[in-house]
């Protein structure tokens, strides 16, 4: 049985994505992401999922840092996972019963408007984790009376569910990814997505256009790009694509060695279907056939052939 670790404690909407990534999966809970993929890079798991965005919150920037730096490891799969809060009480408490509750700061933004319509009076505090509300909201004599997190939160730690679906957008979702270490690739399907990070060469004018260049001539188009700061002092970036296609498209390769030449370094992340399926549309004179009939004019050109 494989082993995949995890951002737990067991319950997190994390869990809920790698049931669905590696639902054959011995799952391991880790403390934090950092944790979790450093379980991976020993060998002490086959993989890991951790959140990389959210709809509402943007990118999850301890993530983005982890898979920049460190050992490389490769983006196998990914899930846009519907985020669905719940008030999770222990058996017996009526919503009259709630004077604090307890959850992770980004659930009070996205859940503002149920505290403050149901429970006016209440006291809400902040948790290092969803789960971890859930798990302290069991413990008996609890300070806590309710807990806001995933509904597979209170199967695990005993809690009632005592309303559900209570976040401000019924749209938000997280996208998580499921990660090992290098291997073979994931094949082409028609619907991929391509992840990578970006280092300067050096900065100077017009160096994130020429970075974007490589992809617009090419016909690639980018569905996220993020900057962060190396750590080297104020001002040096590095930078995350994520962009349609798969590395064995012709147009995708080509930009990437495109980047390869002009910038410090280029870590590949992996191709990988798209969890939605979206098929991109190919600009005439970027699919496989163009460029490999390009590739043959060429090398006709230089043979003295007209």
């Amino acid at each position: 049985m494989p082993k995949f670790a995890y951002l737990g404690p067991e319950g997190t909407f994390t869990e809920e994505a790698l049931r669905i990534l590696a639902p054959e999966a011995e799952r391991l809970p880790s403390p934090n992401i950092t944790a979790a993929l450093e379980t991976v890079r020993r060998g002490e798991a086959d993989g890991a999922v951790v959140p990389l965005e959210n709809s509402l919150e943007g990118a999850i920037t301890t993530t983005l840092d982890e898979l920049a730096q460190g050992e490389p490891l490769l983006i196998t799969a990914e899930l846009l996972l519907p985020v669905e809060f719940s008030l999770l009480v222990r058996p017996g408490t009526e919503m009259a019963h709630i004077k604090r509750v307890f959850t992770h700061p980004a659930a009070i933004t996205q859940c503002r408007s149920f505290t403050a319509r149901e429970l006016p009076d209440a006291v809400v505090v902040a948790a290092p984790s969803t789960a971890a509300a859930a798990q302290e909201v069991a413990i008996p004599g609890s300070p806590y009376d309710a807990a806001i997190a995933a509904r597979i939160a209170g199967e695990h730690y005993g809690l009632i569910q005592l309303a559900s679906g209570i976040g401000d957008r019924t749209d938000t979702v997280t996208r998580f990814v499921r990660v090992t270490r290098p291997g073979p690739l994931p094949e082409p399907t028609g619907a991929d997505r391509t992840s990578l990070v970006v280092f300067l060469a050096d900065d100077h004018p017009g160096a994130l256009l020429e970075m974007l260049t490589e992809f617009s001539v090419r016909g690639v188009n980018l569905s996220r790009i993020e900057s962060r700061p190396t750590g080297d002092g104020i001002g040096r970036y590095f930078f995350h694509f994520d962009f349609e296609g798969h590395v064995a498209d012709a147009r995708v390769g080509e930009a990437i060695s495109g980047l390869h030449r002009i910038s410090a370094k280029v870590r590949f992340l992996g191709s990988y279907p798209r969890a939605d399926a979206f098929a991109p549309q190919i600009k005439r004179g970027t699919n496989n056939d163009d460029f490999a009939e390009a590739a043959a004019w060429l090398d006709r050109i230089r043979a003295g052939q007209s």
